[in-house]
């Protein structure tokens, strides 16, 4: 199967990979508001307390009889207040410190995210990637075997894909392939996961399913068509699959998949083409 070719994502497209984002910094500079109101209510009390200190220690000054300047309680008083100035000065300086840094954090944590996800989603479908796929599959097997459920892996090759690219040219293609991904996407259950391998190859992990149950999906995936230019174009494909066994590994239990799905697509030539998107059974 070839390998399909790495694409940029938009930048709206990498919005809707990383969607809670934009929310994370709104929630972030909340925070940060209700900080510096919680710091200035603080830093206002300061000064009031210093301020009714202040006021206590006035009739002491007075008798004092002395200039202010040279009043050791005048000198007390001021020197706490500059020590509070001096404090607040300090302390809003580390807060813009602190609070510029974590939405700096905030922002490389974010888009390390919508890197890591460019490198698994493939940019035309919206779908997982093959390299995801690798991933997932070993990951999967594991799973299936050790917590001993089923595992079945689907795999799809459009039919005369190459004739809708001749015919109607590539962007119909890009077509094509987004009506067959936004269909499968559609006739798979919440945890089933959906992957496109490259060019017209698509494959999809079922968690949870035997190979038996996959008539089912089958039949959620007839009468796929693409508006290109006007017309209502059929897309058909071939399919092929095989379910875990104990024991098995991923390589063995896709080689098992790709064996099933070339058998389907040698019948399919050989018979009505109307019957392409009709399984074998196995």
């Amino acid at each position: 199967m070839p390998i399909g070719g790495s694409q940029w994502i938009s930048s709206h497209e990498q919005r809707a990979l990383s969607p809670r984002f934009e929310e994370y910094i709104d929630r972030l500079k909340r925070l940060q508001r209700r900080e510096w109101w919680t710091w200035g209510v603080t830093m206002f009390v300061l000064i009031l307390m210093t301020g009714a200190v202040a006021s206590l220690a006035l009739p002491a000054m007075v008798d004092e009889q002395i200039s202010l300047l040279h009043s050791p309680v005048f000198q007390s008083v001021a020197g706490l207040m500059l020590l509070i100035v001096l404090l607040g000065i300090y302390v809003t300086y580390e807060k813009i410190l602190i609070n510029r840094l974590r939405i700096e954090l905030a922002e490389g944590q974010s888009h390390s995210a919508i890197w890591r996800d460019l490198a698994l989603v493939d940019s035309l479908t919206g779908l997982f990637n093959r390299r995801f796929a690798e991933r997932q599959m070993k990951a999967e097997v594991a799973r299936a075997q050790r917590k001993r459920y089923q595992l079945t892996v689907v795999l799809f090759d459009l039919n005369d894909f190459k004739q809708i690219n001749d015919r109607f040219g590539h962007l119909a293609g890009d077509i094509a392939l987004k009506a067959f991904a936004d269909r499968i996407t559609a006739a798979s259950r919440q945890g089933d996961v959906a992957i496109r391998l490259g060019g017209d190859e698509f494959m999809l992990l079922l968690p949870e399913c035997d190979s038996a149950q996959v008539s089912v999906l089958l039949d959620r995936m007839k009468n796929i068509e693409a508006d290109i230019n006007g017309q209502r174009i059929p897309i058909t494909f071939a399919v092929g699959w095989a379910q875990c066994e104990r024991g098995q590994q991923p390589k063995d239990l896709l080689e098992e998949a790709d064996k099933a799905l070339y058998l389907h697509k040698q019948t399919s030539r050989q018979s009505d083409p109307s019957l392409a998107t009709v399984p074998l059974s196995k």
